[in-house]
């Protein structure tokens, strides 16, 4: 008697549909359409006329995603868990490794489709927002901002996925990723103006400022993407790592 393995491209397809079929994650990605659109009106109504540009419109498309896609990770791991579908979903599947991967990988496509839909709402407002301010059309990012642009997202991403990897609670991923954004990198920044000996340190594993260096584009030396490595090692590589090990001979209901 032979056994056929699933595919993982079908395991691929069916997390994705599962990261949107539920309430939860049909709601977030409601916001994120309806943010996004925001976003990109704000720049027309708020932002000079020297301001209207591609790079504006797409910045501003992606900054709602940018904070909502990480949650959306976060609940495409732990839904297995506080949604009591793991037994379901490793009976199906036993191997957890091969059912984490797919969630990885619909994680990373999820990423590079949104970063592909803010460069399109960005070119739309674009166009829209120079004819409005009457202004000429100004397509002012590069090949290199672009790809920096994808990375921010994709990392941010990660991040996420991680912490639901981690933790296995919604609740606690959530929480964990909105300190790690919001809280931590405060307190790393007053760590480093009241210890001379962290200031030099602070940029190796403060993730959010190689994140804000990545949004801007302005990774243009070794040291900066060395810095990236660093960070990117500290809070998803090794996390990870951990988490996999943890989540192998983890209780499922």
């Amino acid at each position: 008697m032979t056994t056929t393995t699933i595919p993982i491209t079908r395991l691929v397809s069916v997390e994705l549909r599962k990261m949107f079929s539920t309430r939860s994650g049909f709601w977030l990605l409601v916001s994120i359409a309806v943010l996004t659109l925001v976003a990109a009106a704000s720049v027309v109504v708020l932002a000079p006329d020297s301001d209207v540009t591609y790079e504006s419109f797409t910045r501003a498309s992606g900054f709602p995603m940018s904070l909502i896609l990480p949650i959306i990770a976060i609940l495409a791991v732990t839904s297995e868990w506080s949604q009591r579908s793991g037994l379901t979903t490793f009976t199906l599947v036993p191997s957890r490794g091969r059912v984490i991967g797919a969630k990885a990988i619909a994680t990373l496509l999820v990423g590079v489709g949104s970063v592909a839909l803010a460069f399109l709402v960005g070119a739309v407002g674009n166009v829209i927002g120079s004819a409005l301010a009457g202004v000429d059309t100004v397509w002012n990012i590069s090949v290199t901002m672009a790809l920096q642009l994808v990375l921010f997202n994709l990392i941010g991403m990660l991040i996420g996925f991680t912490l639901g990897v981690v933790l296995r609670s919604s609740a606690a991923a959530i929480v964990g990723y909105f300190v790690a954004s919001f809280v931590l990198p405060g307190v790393l920044l007053l760590l480093a103006q009241v210890r001379p000996w962290f200031e030099d340190l602070q940029p190796w594993v403060d993730w959010n400022e190689t994140q804000v260096a990545l949004l801007e584009g302005a990774m243009d030396s070794a040291q900066e993407w060395a810095m990236l490595g660093s960070t990117t090692m500290i809070w998803i590589v090794v996390p990870l790592a951990v988490g996999l090990l943890t989540l192998r001979g983890s209780e499922v209901a």
